[in-house]
């Protein structure tokens, strides 16, 4: 029997714990608010409050464990130094109480690539981070892949925009319709379907994949024609943009997905499916 821990169950997390335990895994999530321990409990076989900067919680959670994902999330405002650098250091200072661990999976972001002026990168790109949060992801990044070692498997995904149930593209973009942006609307727009990281996870934790790989779908279109399409379809006004004013996007890169694809993952959603 293989026990897996989420650290951090929330949107993608909660996709994740119900996914491993219909393969069987015995799963442990954990949540920072006792208030959302009954919206857990039917997703996993164990639910912990605790924070992930607590030395103590994370040591004893790490017990026993073979396989942990960190996906936790800075919400609006958050302090991303806390959020995502405390809590891989407190996982790695709680690494030799967890003896039977055997992977270390970890959601990062696309951003850390920051401006390449639309074009291609890959994994083997540098991280230029705009903004002081990109720079906590490297670091963040770089903290666990210091953790390889020939027992334990690091793996990364660096993901795009997350879109799926409850969140999708009109729900995210409505706000904007009718509206006029900064920039000319160019910047590629790099996106994934949670359905899509949940099986990219479970293809890492099953074939022990370690190292950085991207995670958004086949289809990259330029942020501007997705958003109108987007509008268009759902009967909202076009957004314009003004490229007298900056723009406002803290990266500019188009990911490719190439070495997730040769890694053996088959995509659920490569394509924006409802906007033709």
């Amino acid at each position: 029997m293989v026990n897996g821990v989420i650290l951090g169950c929330g949107y993608v997390g909660k996709a994740v714990a119900q996914h491993w335990r219909q393969q069987g895994m015995v799963v442990t999530a954990t949540t920072t608010r006792p208030e959302r321990l009954e919206e857990l409990w039917p997703l996993a076989d164990r639910v912990v409050v605790m924070r992930g900067d607590d030395p103590e919680a994370v040591g004893s959670l790490l017990a026993h464990q073979h396989t942990l994902l960190i996906c936790v999330g800075a919400g609006r405002g958050a302090n991303y130094q806390k959020t995502y650098l405390d809590t891989a250091q407190t996982v790695l200072a709680g690494l030799d109480q967890a003896p039977q661990l055997r992977q270390i999976i970890f959601t990062s972001t696309g951003s850390v690539y920051g401006d390449y002026g639309g074009a291609w990168v890959t994994e083997l790109d540098s991280p230029r981070p705009i903004t002081p949060n990109g720079q906590v992801m490297v670091a963040t990044e770089n903290a666990l892949l210091g953790a390889v070692s020939s027992d334990c498997q690091v793996c990364i995904f660096r993901l795009g925009g997350i879109y799926g149930p409850g969140r999708e593209l009109v729900k995210i973009y409505r706000r904007w319709a009718g509206t006029s942006r900064p920039g000319t609307g160019q910047e590629p727009s790099n996106w994934v379907h949670r359905e899509d990281i949940v099986g990219a996870i479970s293809l890492a934790q099953t074939r022990s994949l370690g190292g950085l790989y991207n995670l958004v779908q086949d289809q990259i279109w330029p942020v501007g024609e997705l958003i109108n399409r987007v509008c268009r379809h759902h009967g909202l006004d076009p957004v314009s943009w003004d490229p007298s004013r900056p723009s406002d996007r803290s990266y500019n890169a188009r990911l490719s997905n190439q070495k997730l694809h040769q890694a053996g993952y088959s995509w659920q959603y490569p394509y924006f499916s409802e906007y033709p």
